[in-house]
């Protein structure tokens, strides 16, 4: 993954997730550890919820991770492709370790397998895109 992606992403702590299923799409914000190995994210995430139902039924999610800023020249952000499974045991430990109080919660944790992810940061340029895919 470009090095450009990994800083961004490593930068901030919450993503957007949609979903699709049946012909309707729902989006979720969610916190979020990154292997960055592994190019995951790392998330908790209820399995009653409505994005975690279509998950189920549809796995492959898209979702981004956004600067919120007003200045057009300082627009960065990530969107991704995914595929979301049940977290491993690095991926739990990983998400605990980002944030200790979720333990006492004893959350569902989910990976994203980052399939493909866009980098869009207007300092380099005006709509200067860095892409990267996992697979050619």
């Amino acid at each position: 993954m470009n090095q450009e992606i990994i800083t961004f992403i490593k930068e901030h702590h919450v993503l957007n997730v949609s979903s699709y299923e049946d012909g309707k799409t729902w989006s979720a914000s969610c916190f979020y550890a990154f292997l960055e190995k592994e190019t995951t994210f790392v998330f908790a995430s209820d399995k009653k919820t409505r994005h975690m139902q279509n998950i189920a039924k549809n796995p492959f999610i898209s979702g981004t991770i956004t600067l919120e800023t007003k200045e057009v020249g300082l627009i960065r952000g990530v969107q991704f492709e995914g595929k979301v499974k049940k977290a491993s045991l690095k991926a739990k430990k990983a998400y605990l370790l980002s944030y200790p109080f979720a333990a006492a919660l004893m959350p569902s944790l989910w990976e994203i397998e980052i399939i493909y992810a866009k980098l869009t940061d207007n300092r380099l340029g005006f709509g200067k895109k860095l892409e990267w895919k996992k697979y050619p």
